[in-house]
Parts: structure tokens; sequence; C-alpha cells
């Protein structure tokens, strides 16, 4: 396949805001009289990675955009980009959801079978989507490895946001990708457990009988104050918004907490796990 083939195919793949991004700093580097090396120099990057990012072989990090901006001074156009860019490199069924929790007063969710987003590492993520099942393409898992990694702007953000994730113990034992991939996550988790914002419970095996049996769920108080939960599976999602189902939800998550190990013992529960590894 030509080079001039490759890039046609890499622009029909990409999404709509990637392309539209690609273009907009193709022609700003241009009419700045600058070769892609010369943005690269300027940016920090190499001049392929900017080849990358207008041929849409790669898609723009925010690091990139941010540097893009900076290095051309755009007056505020690339960085508009950014929260477009970001949403495609979500899974459809969640582009939705992310800039709710991104923009969330409180988020609160309940884990079955893996770690929360939120709280993982880089390895975790990219060991996760390397099991998805038809099988993803390198791009792709690094598309959403950094999607993934990206939300956790939410810790930092002002207003701060309340974190609030019950996990069960069965998604904390799974040992995704060996023993030092899960030290390095349990040793994220208790990172993450310090922060004044986030609280992190494990449902323990021993509590057999508990009203978190039907399945995960995120509660997201809005800026607003209204509140809406989320459910996800099996590449589906849907957001109840009914004030009715959503009451139902919220007491349902309560239980759940209220169910749960309290958070000091589930610190320390995490850290009796990582020294069994």
């Amino acid at each position: 396949m030509t080079q001039g083939k490759k890039q046609d195919r890499d622009k029909d793949k990409a999404s709509p805001a990637s392309q539209y991004f690609a273009e907009v700093l193709r022609i700003l580097r241009e009419q700045a009289g600058l070769t892609q090396d010369d943005l690269g120099t300027r940016m920090n990057y190499t001049g392929a990675a900017v080849s990358a990012v207008e041929t849409c072989a790669r898609p723009a990090t925010d690091q990139f955009i941010a540097a893009a901006e900076k290095a051309l001074g755009a007056g505020g156009v690339i960085k508009a980009a950014i929260k477009y860019v970001r949403m495609e490199r979500y899974p459809a069924y969640f582009q939705g959801f992310v800039q709710l929790e991104q923009d969330a007063l409180s988020v609160s969710s309940y884990c079955t079978q893996m770690i929360h987003g939120l709280l993982q590492t880089e390895d975790y993520t990219r060991a996760l989507l390397k099991c998805d099942w038809p099988p993803m393409d390198e791009d792709e898992i690094e598309r959403l490895v950094a999607g993934r990694m990206e939300r956790k702007a939410l810790f930092d953000r002002k207003p701060v946001a309340v974190v609030s994730v019950v996990m069960e113990e069965a998604a904390l034992r799974r040992v995704i990708d060996g023993r030092d991939v899960m030290r390095a996550q349990y040793a994220q988790l208790i990172e993450c457990a310090r922060r004044p914002n986030v609280v992190i419970q494990v449902m323990p095996m021993s509590q057999g009988e508990h009203a978190g049996l039907r399945g995960p769920m995120t509660v997201v108080e809005t800026p607003e104050h209204a509140a809406l939960v989320y459910l996800e599976g099996q590449g589906r999602s849907s957001l109840v918004s009914d004030p009715g189902e959503v009451a139902v939800l919220a007491r349902r998550y309560a239980m759940i907490r209220s169910q749960a190990l309290g958070p000091s013992a589930s610190i320390d529960f995490i850290k009796q796990l990582a020294g069994e590894l």
C-alpha cells in the first residue's frame, strides 16, 4: 500500500472530530509558514508526530492539542477541540455519559467484574482491553487507554468532585496481566483513597446476600443537583432519568454502601490482597 493510500485510509477510519481537527491544524500551520518539523520543534514533538495527527494515523492527545495551541498562538481555536476529540476516544455507548461524569458534583459507582475505570492504572486498563472479544487492533486499544486515563482529570477539577466506589471482592482478586500489574493497581487504589474527595469500599464475598446482586450502576449528581443513573453491560448502556426510578436505584446504592466494608477496613483489605501476591 502506498503512503498516500494509507493516509487516505487513516482519514476515512478517523472520527469526524479528529478529521476536522487534523484539517484545522494543517491550515493554521501552513498559514504560519511552518513545516511539520518546524511545528514539532515548537511543540517539543517530532515532525512525524505532527504528521501522524494531520493524517489521522494517530489521535491527538490533550497534551498535543494544548502544545499546538501554544505553539501556533491560535487564540483558543485549537484548544476548543479538546472536548470534542476527547469524546471520540471512548466507545460510542459511553460517549453520552463521559461528559456527565466529568461535570458531575458526585459520582457513586458499584463495580462487579473489574476495578472502576477512574481508579485503573494504565497497564491494568491496557490488559483489560486486550481481553476484549472480538479483539481490537493496537491503535484502537491505545486510543481507549488514553481516553480512560484522561477521565482522571475529574479528581483534580475545580470545583472538586466527590467520588465513591464500591467494588466486589471478586473484581479485586481477579489477577489481570500478572502479579506486578496487580501490585501496582492495588498501590494506586490505596493512593487514590488518600484523597479527601475519594471513598473506596469493598463488598466482601462473605456478604452473601446484598442489594447489589442485580448488577453494577453509577449514580451521578449533576451541577444542577439532579440525579441520574448510568447502567452498562455487554457494550450497551442506558441513562435513567425518571425521578422515581432514580430514587429507587439511589436507595439501592445507599444500601450497597452500608453492606460493604467501611473505608478504613476496605483499604486494610486491599493491603492484605497486595501482601498475598
